[in-house]
């Protein structure tokens, strides 16, 4: 348990960041199922549309350090490969 002021006070700083970065994440993972719901489906425009939020969600958790870059931009790649897919 921490003992000083200071430590107590991190500790409190760290349980809000924790609650913004969840509901940052789970924001972030509703719009990568919504683009995911619609490829399995077939369909190519909501997918699309979908898509167009869901890259900014995505990218903006990055910068945030919610996840890594390299994970981010990797899964904004499988998902326009995805969809260009289903064009063919």
């Amino acid at each position: 348990m921490a003992n000083t002021t200071s430590a107590k006070k991190a500790t409190r700083k760290i349980a809000r960041r924790t609650l913004v970065n969840k509901s940052r994440r789970t924001q972030m993972r509703g719009a990568v199922r919504t683009v995911e719901d619609a490829i399995k489906k077939g369909d190519r425009k909501a997918a699309l549309e979908a898509f167009k939020t869901a890259e900014p969600e995505l990218m903006q958790a990055a910068q945030r350090n919610i996840i890594h870059k390299n994970n981010a931009s990797r899964k904004v790649s499988r998902l326009a490969h995805q969809i260009a897919k289903l064009a063919k």
